[in-house]
């Protein structure tokens, strides 16, 4: 019973909409009729500035941390909980209940919450997505490639089965959400960092 009050907890605290409560706060309305339409930290820079992307962003990474926390306080911190509040955080994000199941794309939410599930898979994946992002300045592309490499490190460092599992889950939802970016990546279409876009 504690472990699946912790899972929904974590489901819940994942749909709180960071990047809409921001760009609403802002003055910029609702960002999913801009740029992208996502609610992440990637199109809050874009429409509404650095400022409200530096506070999507640290919030976004926060509850993510914050999910996994809580988590392992109510679950008593059994692994396999833990883990599956990892996921759950995460599934919020992306399909939020208060925003009938649209929202980010779970990059920042996912760091946020593998940073405390496997800190040491985590940051040399955190690593990975700067050089990216400076090299390439394809957000997207950062995020991907640092997404798979969680999975990876988490097998080097011999971290349990199901902490192993939750990061290749996290990495396979981050992966399934960007599909369109893959897309325009393929199709050398896909917007650049610091690029301003207008509404969708």
């Amino acid at each position: 019973m504690t472990g699946a009050l912790a899972i929904l907890a974590a489901y819940l605290l994942g749909s709180v909409p960071t990047g809409y409560v921001m760009a609403r706060a802002f003055g910029v309305g609702d960002i999913r009729r801009h740029g992208s339409g996502t609610i992440g930290t990637t199109n809050v820079l874009r429409t509404a500035g650095r400022i409200p992307a530096a506070l999507t962003l640290l919030g976004d990474v926060g509850k993510g941390y914050a999910a996994v926390a809580v988590g392992q306080l109510i679950g008593g911190g059994e692994a396999t909980v833990t883990a599956a509040t990892a996921v759950a955080v995460v599934v919020g994000n992306c399909w939020s209940l208060f925003l009938r199941f649209r929202g980010g794309r779970g990059v920042a939410t996912g760091l946020g919450a593998l940073l405390r599930l496997t800190p040491w898979a985590t940051w040399p994946a955190a690593l990975v997505w700067v050089i990216t992002a400076l090299a390439f300045r394809y957000a997207s592309l950062a995020s991907l490639t640092a997404a798979v490499c969680i999975p990876l490190g988490a097998l080097v460092f011999g971290q349990r089965p199901s902490i192993v599992l939750a990061a290749i889950a996290v990495s396979g939802i981050v992966v399934l959400r960007h599909r369109d970016n893959i897309a325009r990546l393929l199709e050398g279409s896909e917007r650049r960092l610091g690029a301003r876009k207008g509404p969708a």
